[in-house]
């Protein structure tokens, strides 16, 4: 493999087309697309301060690299990449990409990140923005701290482990999603999803959790949750208390103890919804 060490790059598609390349140490400065149409690249230490970076590419693996804040768009329509110990301060990055891995990955800007991507593993990744992970398939997440409203909107088929989420509107749309030893806060958590289970998390949200077909929660805490499960089909198994449940419409609620349980006749079966508690506090037929 040819080896370029120490180079400064500028101009539009400096490298274009490049194959089988080793690139060391090397600064991408103004001009779109350095890298378009490459394959077969390693990456090490090397910066990008330009649009479009790594556009339709095919095996990229980059270790230690930085993108810059005018790098926006940074990796769009690319095929089977790997970024390890990455600093990334633009936005738009990773756009209907394939079999992507992210490990130690710090997002500064992560507004818009991680869009109509398909087979993505993140391991110990950092981001800040909204909308990341928007409509997204096939991800195995781990060690994911983000601060971000509207996460995994219209996402499928994700696994997320030990992460700490503070997120607005998280998972709405989604669909197979299953969350393990996590920590989520956000109001309007998981409406209109499908198939959304929670498994040893703690849970903070102004009306969380509505709108759900299929929402399992095993060993959770609610803390500081109101108006619960409005419209769901539930298999809640809560620790502790939560302060409010709202017309879920059928399924079963084990928890501690309910500080307001309201159920509509008119509006639900209430006969389709079990309720396992032994304390609840006040029980009403409307919500306000």
């Amino acid at each position: 493999m040819q080896t370029v060490e120490n180079q400064k790059f500028s101009g539009e598609r400096a490298l274009f087309h490049a194959s089988e390349m080793i690139i060391k140490d090397t600064i991408f400065e103004d001009g779109e697309s350095p890298l378009k149409e490459s394959s077969n690249i390693e990456l090490a230490g090397c910066m990008f301060k330009w649009k479009y970076p790594l556009w339709y590419c095919k095996n990229i693996v980059a270790k230690d690299c930085k993108w810059f804040d005018m790098a926006r768009a940074g990796v769009w329509y690319t095929e089977n990449i790997s970024l390890e110990n990455a600093m990334i301060e633009a936005p738009k990055n990773f756009r209907r990409c394939k079999e992507l891995t992210l490990k130690n990955v710090n997002f500064f800007d992560a507004q818009e990140t991680l869009w109509n991507c398909d087979g993505v593993t993140l391991e110990s990744v950092a981001a800040k923005g909204d909308y990341f992970a928007m409509n997204s398939s096939n991800m195995k997440i781990c060690d994911l701290k983000l601060d971000g409203n509207y996460s995994f909107d219209g996402c499928k088929d994700i696994e997320i482990r030990n992460a700490a989420l503070l997120s607005k509107d998280a998972f709405w749309n989604s669909e197979n999603i299953t969350v393990y030893d996590s920590f989520i806060s956000g109001e309007y958590l998981g409406w209109n999803a499908k198939n959304l289970t929670l498994i040893n998390c703690t849970i903070e949200s102004l009306q969380g959790m509505c709108y759900i077909d299929n929402l399992v929660m095993k060993n959770c805490k609610l803390i500081n949750t109101t108006l619960a499960f409005e419209y769901s089909s539930v298999d809640v198994q809560i620790t502790g208390k939560v302060d409010s449940v709202l017309n879920p419409t059928s399924g079963s609620i084990k928890a501690d103890k309910i500080g307001t349980l309201i159920l509509q006749k008119d509006l639900i079966d209430i006969s389709k919804t079990k309720v396992i508690c032994d304390v609840i506090e006040e029980t009403k037929d409307e919500p306000f």
